[in-house]
């Protein structure tokens, strides 16, 4: 059976973050709500009205969710003809997808969001199946979206790698008892992924590729690592 690569896409495939942080600020200005861009990048990877809950809280009316939401949607829709991978993304997965791995999205984008992000990677021809936030009842962090993409593989978890750049990601990640690989291309410092439950961290995707046969990917090819096991993660633990 082949071993599951499970990645996010939103800032670890396509370099789309801040993108995504300006469109939601004038979404919330529009909505009458001044909410700091440092807060909202820390609070990507959430699915629309997760993020919108988390970033203002209980005391927000909960009405206006579906306006702002939709007003981020149509905003960050004027660059999706814009959007670029991160370098080599689309390189490590097909170098992935040679080596026998099968490669599924877990992504809170849907419809043609995910369309648009799928183009800029440029790898439709490896990519096996995507879970995206259509196919799911919870978002990251819940276990959900990376379940549902390791049964679009046809994998059990303890032959799956996760690779994301944000806290969600990596707590999603463990919680369905992948292994967890993050990046630092979507913004995040290396400590909060690690802290989340990253077993390795890598500048980007040209940084994982680089270093691919030292990594948690060649550890679970050679059966020797347990996915979810930071004890048992190489001793290598990416480069910033």
């Amino acid at each position: 059976m082949a071993n599951a690569a499970v990645f996010d896409v939103d800032g670890t495939l396509v370099d789309s973050n801040h993108l995504h942080v300006t469109s939601w600020w004038e979404a919330f200005r529009q909505a009458g709500h001044l909410v700091a861009s440092r807060d909202i990048h820390r609070a990507l990877g959430l699915r629309s009205g997760d993020l919108i809950a988390h970033l203002l809280g209980e005391d927000r009316v909960p009405e206006q969710d579906a306006r702002i939401s939709a007003a981020h949607k149509t905003l960050y829709a004027t660059y999706y003809d814009r959007l670029a991978a991160i370098s080599h993304a689309g390189d490590l997965l097909r170098t992935l997808a040679g080596r026998g791995w099968r490669i599924v999205l877990a992504t809170s984008a849907g419809g043609d969001e995910l369309s648009a992000l799928r183009r800029a990677i440029g790898a439709d021809e490896v990519i096996a199946g995507t879970a995206s936030a259509d196919d799911v009842p919870y978002g990251k962090p819940a276990p959900e979206p990376v379940r549902r993409a390791l049964e679009l593989a046809g994998c059990p978890a303890s032959q799956a790698i996760f690779v994301g750049d944000s806290v969600w990601d990596m707590q999603a990640g463990i919680r369905a008892g992948a292994g967890c690989v993050g990046v630092l291309s979507g913004g995040l410092p290396r400590e909060d992924l690690e802290e989340a439950g990253a077993q390795a961290v890598y500048r980007d995707t040209a940084d994982l590729l680089a270093h691919l046969d030292d990594s948690l990917f060649a550890a679970l090819e050679r059966g020797r690592v347990t996915p979810g096991a930071a004890a048992e993660a190489p001793a290598d633990r990416g480069r910033d």
